[in-house]
């Protein structure tokens, strides 16, 4: 069941940054819980179904054949931007502005076209992202227990580019996503609050962007302390390494690499990484509740 208008404002406001710091305020956004608790592909893959595991947790996502599986931090940032934007507006319909150049603002990316140019990488993510399947399913074979949602993203979309031939590939006005109730249920029924401008901070990762997102989450509610061992880590963050113990090790790697960058925005994350895994410790979460 979806929240009510007055509950959705109560999260915001709960969580809202001091309103008298006007350009830390606006950087309050949210995150989708699902994409948290196990995350999105990191590299581009020729694969059309991708899946990820968390404990008894597995998101599995299915690519639409002609666009194939978002991957990287462009889909991150636009979910985040998806969600905050159905969160704070309570609204099915996304409009996505009146120029891609706007659009790209909200991003702090410069428009820019050609092949490897952030007009052409975010509309093709953006295609990828909104046109693919979710499933959700927590199995628990000892309890017997099986739940799943599955959604898609969006239930319709319509995108305006200016033709191919004038050399831009920028969004004419009226271009809008409307997202599909059952994803749009899930978005507002338990939003994770972040920053939007740590987001852009860590963008040069995905797994910077992930680690961060995930520690802000698990440190809204870690009471006691929690031990997770590297394989676990890497079912959830890394499924792009191969199976066996090198595999596990070049993930461990990584992800202290990236940690590391995570801590400069986030020092009071009290992470404390061993060589079994990682212990967590009760910690501020970023996004602190408001006094008010």
């Amino acid at each position: 069941m979806s929240l009510i208008p007055r509950q959705v404002d109560r999260i915001i406001e709960k969580f809202a940054i001091n309103a008298e710091d006007k350009e830390r305020a606006i950087q309050l956004a949210f995150m989708a819980r699902a994409m948290v608790s196990a995350t999105l592909p990191h590299s581009k893959s020729e694969d059309l179904i991708f899946e990820r595991k968390n404990g008894n947790f597995t998101l599995t996502m299915t690519a639409n054949r002609k666009f194939g599986l978002p991957y990287g931090s462009i889909p991150r940032m636009l979910l985040a931007w998806i969600t905050t934007e159905a969160v704070t507006k309570k609204s099915l319909e996304i409009n996505l502005g009146k120029s891609f150049a706007i659009f790209l603002k909200k991003f702090e990316l410069r428009s820019g076209g050609g092949k490897r140019g952030n007009n052409t990488r975010v509309r093709e993510q953006l295609m990828r992202l909104i046109t693919c399947n979710i499933s959700c399913t927590y199995y628990d074979k000892k309890k017997g227990i099986c739940e799943s949602d599955q959604f898609h993203i969006t239930r319709s979309f319509k995108l305006w580019w200016n033709p191919v031939k004038t050399g831009q590939t920028g969004f004419l006005s009226n271009s809008k996503i409307v997202l599909a109730k059952d994803f749009f249920d899930e978005l507002i029924r338990s939003p994770i609050p972040i920053d939007f401008k740590t987001i852009n901070l860590l963008r040069q990762s995905p797994m910077q962007i992930d680690i961060y997102v995930w520690l802000t989450y698990r440190f809204s509610f870690l009471k006691n302390e929690a031990f997770i061992p590297w394989k676990l880590l890497k079912n959830q963050f890394g499924s792009d390494y191969a199976d066996g113990n090198q595999g596990t090790r070049n993930f461990k790697k990584k992800f202290l690499q990236a940690l590391k960058k995570v801590w400069l925005v986030y020092p009071a994350a009290n992470v404390c990484p061993n060589e079994k895994g990682l212990m967590l410790y009760p910690s501020e979460t970023h996004i602190k509740k408001s006094n008010k």
